[in-house]
């Protein structure tokens, strides 16, 4: 047995920590690029593994634990009213770590499932890499390089939706999040297309650097590089895709001024009731400071208020007829909120509101794609899922419209996406038309206090308005509040001036620029296209080798 063999524990834990570094709070992109090698070491080189899963999985765990470990703090702020990382009591803790575990778990059986297809349909033949001809070498690593980076989509696809609708989180394309040239790409295969692009630049890099190897020990003759140059010519082509695309000027575009409001209320604040008073008084007087008519005019087309803004569902207060009437009478401009609406015979909804002139005249969406363990409790009457009722007591309703809600001035259609649901780009596409089109996500992440979390979610989102080509603005709690342009660039963020610390309390006006041909993007219309199509190729190729 080699001494990569006896390792392969070590090396796959190092694979994993690496990447860790490759998202947000280090953002170190080029880690992206060579975090595989350890883990290919693993499983392309020396003898076989017996249980190549248990590899990839300890990987996933040296991974996901570390960056997952900001989901601690909704069970620390659910039981224990958490407000920063001081100890919130042993149950809340002990919870939260338990969420950490289990969601790193999950995410983890991709990793694995990985590795196994990898060294078991997509292992290179040491001697035909190593001492074949030039043909025969280069042919071997990109057959090898190819449905390895292809099976990387296919888990990335997989993890994002099975097993209670999924979690597709930080996959290898959203590190890429910083490279405004080759995420442009993504309009075409989607995020999760992207991560292709260093699993094969990684393999084929592996390849070349073990023919070298092999020639320096002199157990090997090829000198062929060609693989690794075609995996470069891939990466070229999405730069030069990428490059085409950010200089095309944008053409005569519909501009939304909008204004962006932050409470940054503390979960704990909103749940006690004790500032409802408050509350409502910052968001009118946050709106009539931009929004309200000056010589008959409004600055604002738009106002955005948060989900969950208001301390009281829509319909469970009277007054809120009144306190909408007075306010949206100050000036010519439509009102988007997030809030809770109860369904008589349905029950309770996530809900996006959209006012203009009056409380009667709105429009309601309902969130159509809820958080598991959030916003439900999964199989609830199954144990173990039905010992935690007494935490998760009832659940809230998905919506099942995918229809935009409609700006009447400008005439603009709006996305509307809910907590989370910007980061799920096979539903953002449901609700395209070839109309002018803007993203706007509302959102609560008040829950992960002051963690990375926030921004591990923007850069998550931001890859709507790429493979929609739509604007997105995000209406957050507690940040980040930001306009995102078609190109995933923040154009606009409410942080601090001082300590560009996003966890403030203010508003953030701008103007949002809307392409009037509301282009529907080869993503838009087939959405998950690619990685569908690797995971037939996968299926494919573990039966052709079973029947061989």
């Amino acid at each position: 047995m080699s001494s990569l063999l006896k390792s392969w524990k070590s090396l796959s834990l190092l694979s994993g920590g690496m990447l860790v570094f490759a998202y947000p709070r280090w953002d170190q992109e080029w880690v992206v690029w060579i975090w595989l090698w350890p883990l290919l070491a693993v499983i392309w080189a020396g003898d076989r593994l017996k249980k190549p899963f248990w590899a990839g999985y300890l990987a996933g765990l040296a991974f996901f634990i570390p960056n997952l470990f900001w989901i601690r703090h909704s069970s620390r702020v659910l039981l224990g009213g958490a407000v920063d990382d001081r100890w919130a009591g042993f149950m809340p803790e002990l919870t939260g770590l338990g969420a950490v575990i289990g969601l790193s778990g999950f995410c983890a059986l991709y990793f694995g499932l990985w590795t196994w297809f990898v060294q078991r349909f997509a292992r290179p033949d040491a001697q035909k890499l190593t001492q074949g001809n030039w043909q025969t070498s280069t042919w071997e690593s990109l057959r090898c390089a190819l449905l390895a980076s292809g099976a990387w989509v296919a888990c990335e696809w997989l993890r994002s939706t099975t097993v209670f609708t999924g979690f597709g989180w930080n996959g290898l394309g959203v590190a890429l999040h910083q490279n405004r040239v080759l995420i442009q790409a993504a309009d075409l295969v989607g995020v999760m297309g992207l991560s292709f692009l260093p699993v094969l630049i990684s393999c084929t890099g592996w390849n070349a650097l073990r023919r070298m190897l092999h020639l320096y020990q002199g157990t090997g003759t090829s000198r062929t590089r060609l693989d690794f140059t075609a995996a470069m010519v891939v990466l070229l082509a999405a730069a030069g895709y990428g490059v085409l695309t950010v200089t095309t000027p944008p053409k005569d575009p519909i501009t939304v001024r909008t204004t962006l409001v932050q409470p940054n209320v503390a979960q704990v604040d909103a749940w006690s009731g004790q500032m409802g008073p408050q509350i409502y008084q910052r968001l009118r007087d946050y709106t009539r400071l931009y929004a309200e008519a000056r010589d008959t005019k409004s600055e604002m087309d738009l106002v955005i208020w948060p989900e969950s803004a208001l301390p009281v569902h829509l319909h469970d207060l009277p007054d809120h007829v009144g306190y909408f009437d007075e306010l949206l009478k100050a000036g010519d401009f439509s009102l988007l909120t997030g809030t809770e609406i109860d369904e008589e015979g349905v029950g309770g909804h996530v809900s996006a509101v959209l006012f203009k002139g009056s409380f009667a005249n709105r429009q309601e969406h309902h969130k159509v794609h809820l958080v598991p363990f959030g916003e439900y409790l999964p199989l609830r009457s199954i144990p173990p899922f039905s010992w935690l009722k007494g935490i998760f007591p009832g659940d809230f309703m998905p919506g099942t419209s995918t229809e935009p809600l409609k700006l009447a001035k400008p005439e603009v259609q709006i996305i509307p996406l809910i907590c989370f649901e910007d980061t799920v780009g096979r539903l953002a596409r449901r609700f395209v038309r070839p109309e002018p089109q803007m993203i706007v996500n509302i959102t609560n992440d008040g829950w992960f206090l002051q963690s990375e979390q926030t921004e591990v979610h923007t850069v998550n989102a931001k890859f709507r308005a790429i493979e929609l080509r739509r604007p997105m603005v995000r209406a957050t709690n507690t940040g980040v509040t930001c306009f995102i342009d078609t190109l995933g660039t923040i154009t606009q963020k409410l942080a601090d001036p001082a300590t560009g610390s996003t966890f403030i309390e203010g508003c953030l006006p701008g103007e949002v620029k809307v392409p009037r041909a509301g282009v529907m993007t080869v993503y838009a219309q087939f959405g998950d296209w690619f990685a569908i199509s690797w995971l037939v190729v996968c299926i494919v190729c573990t039966r052709f080798r079973r029947a061989a």
